[in-house]
């Protein structure tokens, strides 16, 4: 029973899950150089729209870390805004699987909290969530 050995791995890597409306995203951070992947394209490609990026970025940005880590992101569900927050959250917490003392500096700009907001499911005798059809006086 003693034979039997484990593959070694090459980098420790800390991983973080982030999630936003329907978007969820899988982050594995690794020692290097500042690269970001997601779902296998450069991170400027993928959020081609400044803001978009400077959310993604903020918990790196935030904690100064932004050139010492390589991410490997891996992101499913929604739109750009949303995946964008759910990089955002997955990034900060797997910041936090590296250092804990990045905890204060995160929690102070509210990157560790999952926005819980969610789309209203539309009711039935209405056209929308909170919308009305028009109203006939006679």
């Amino acid at each position: 029973m003693s034979d039997i050995k484990l593959p070694e791995t090459k980098t420790t890597s800390n991983r973080g899950t982030g999630r936003r409306k329907t978007s969820v995203a899988r982050v594995r951070l690794s020692a290097g150089t500042g690269k970001i992947i997601i779902n296998g394209r450069p991170f400027e490609n993928y959020f081609p729209m400044e803001a978009l990026r400077m959310s993604a970025l903020q918990p790196l940005t935030v904690t100064g870390s932004a050139g010492k880590f390589d991410a490997q992101i891996t992101v499913t569900g929604g739109g750009p805004t949303g995946q964008a927050g759910a990089v955002r959250h997955g990034l900060a917490r797997a910041l936090l699987t590296v250092d804990v003392n990045f905890r204060p500096v995160l929690k102070s700009e509210g990157l560790l909290t999952r926005d819980s907001r969610q789309k209203e499911r539309k009711k039935y005798g209405q056209p929308g969530a909170r919308k009305r059809f028009q109203y006939s006086k006679r």
